[in-house]
């Protein structure tokens, strides 16, 4: 294994036994994996737990062809080797790093360019909640969705991992934030963490209080189904509408007449399946934009609840009951 320690020749990983429920995860032994060129090797402290991570393990979302079939997609630890071709990075190194597949580990390989340092003064388990959300949302409001200081925004789903994420890197970049949220407690935090209304969707129709506040510049959307018509008649003219996921439904009737009228943009992306280069773009610009504002405590990660390696099944069933807030991550490391 070059440019590092001596390594155990086999890892405690949870593996997706078959397509189904959190049951599905069991734990077993894999290979560590080998680090190729580009790439460096994690010990895995903690790692985050993803919607796309219950989205493979039914069968929903499979990893790419080079990527490990071990789910998790995000990680933070200490880097124990390093590919030939790599100068950033040595052994020793603690960051976290956006992952191919393969972070419900206690090693994981990753293109170097897409892991960065634990912003000064965090803790490893709370570095570990940051990859997969900030890049996610930065690259979806403020590169595809051109968020910009005045600006209306709306996140729906505002206190999950990425809206958490969202409501606050939007409010300190200097926009007017709603967001949507399904219960009190959770439109609270929603507003603690600097929106200027958490809307209840069980209790008030989101459109009717953003058309009143003057309409959105920009929604971010993870809902789709009958949320999208819903979201085209919250949008000012010009407006944008980001879908990052379809918790309802991907499908959807639209007048599309609305959007040549008023002009709005209908766009969408989804990480994974980005190219390495597209990554490391995303993780420049958050290291150079976003990494000051997390060591001066400005933005930070919001943690639901902690769970053990061998439990990843509780986890999921944790996620999958939409109770968290914030992120939920597994202990793997020391």
């Amino acid at each position: 294994m070059p440019g590092g320690e001596t390594l155990p020749e086999s890892m405690r990983a949870i593996e997706i036994t078959a397509p189904g429920g959190p049951e599905v995860l069991r734990p077993a032994e894999r290979p560590v994996p080998e680090v190729g060129d580009d790439q460096i090797l994690i010990r895995v402290a903690y790692a985050g737990v993803n919607r796309p991570d219950a989205l493979q393990r039914t069968g929903a979302y499979k990893a790419p062809p080079d990527a490990s079939d071990l789910p998790g997609l995000e990680a933070a630890g200490e880097v124990v080797a390093v590919g030939a071709s790599v100068s950033r990075w040595k052994p020793g190194d603690r960051v976290c790093a956006l992952l191919p597949g393969g972070g419900y580990a206690e090693y994981v390989a990753t293109p170097a360019a897409h892991a960065l340092p634990v912003p000064a003064g965090m803790s490893l388990d709370r570095a570990a909640c940051l990859p997969e959300t900030f890049f996610t949302v930065w690259s979806n409001v403020f590169m595809r969705g051109g968020l910009k200081a005045g600006e209306t925004f709306l996140v729906h789903g505002g206190s999950s991992g990425i809206g958490t994420t969202a409501i606050q890197l939007a409010h300190v970049f200097g926009a007017r934030v709603f967001a949507t949220a399904g219960t009190t407690g959770k439109c609270a935090v929603c507003e603690s963490l600097g929106a200027e209304r958490a809307v209840n969707y069980r209790e008030a129709d989101f459109v009717e209080v953003v058309r009143a506040a003057g309409g959105a510049d920009l929604i971010l959307d993870m809902v789709g189904g009958s949320y999208i018509p819903r979201n085209v008649k919250a949008l000012k003219d010009e407006g944008r509408l980001v879908q990052i996921a379809f918790l309802e439904s991907p499908k959807v009737e639209l007048n599309f007449a609305q959007v040549m009228l008023r002009r709005l943009t209908l766009t969408g992306s989804t990480l994974r399946p980005q190219s390495v280069l597209a990554k490391a773009r995303i993780a420049a610009a958050l290291e150079a934009q976003v990494w000051p504002l997390l060591a001066a405590g400005r933005v930070a990660p919001v943690i639901d609840s902690e769970f053990a390696l061998d439990d990843a099944a509780g986890a999921h069933a944790r996620l999958e009951s939409s109770a968290h807030v914030g992120k939920i991550v597994l202990k793997v490391g020391g």
